[in-house]
């Protein structure tokens, strides 16, 4: 039945029903982290003082996870999370796409204190 199993692998390296740990070398480790650093960073320029940004990373069964969030004053938190690809770290994760998280979750975190405040009239839809 081992053959039916997407985890199934050679006896005493990968137990059946068990993903195989992703493991990141030091430099993908680091180009995560500064691509995360750089969404903390870039998120916290589009928001008043107010707001509280963080990250976590971890390495999970499906590789490294990030996930970047934000505490407005008001309202309920929001956050992004993603799990890169190694290769996609070697080969660097796009300022472009990092910059579009930041203003993501910049634009959810004020949506939530607009929803929690009340009364406010969005200037577009």
């Amino acid at each position: 039945m081992n053959g039916n199993n997407p985890y199934a692998g050679a006896p005493g390296v990968t137990d059946a029903g068990s993903p195989a740990a992703v493991d990141l070398s030091p430099d993908q480790e680091k180009q995560l982290r500064r691509a995360v650093a750089g969404i903390v960073s870039r998120t916290e320029s589009y928001l008043p003082d107010s707001y509280a940004v963080g990250s976590e990373l971890s390495v999970g069964a499906n590789g490294p996870q990030a996930t970047v969030a934000v505490n407005p004053p008001a309202g309920h938190p929001v956050s992004a999370g993603f799990t890169p690809d190694p290769e996609d770290l070697d080969a660097g994760i796009a300022e472009s796409d990092t910059d579009e998280v930041a203003r993501g979750l910049a634009a959810s975190a004020a949506v939530q204190v607009m929803d929690a405040v009340g009364d406010i009239t969005p200037t577009a839809k």
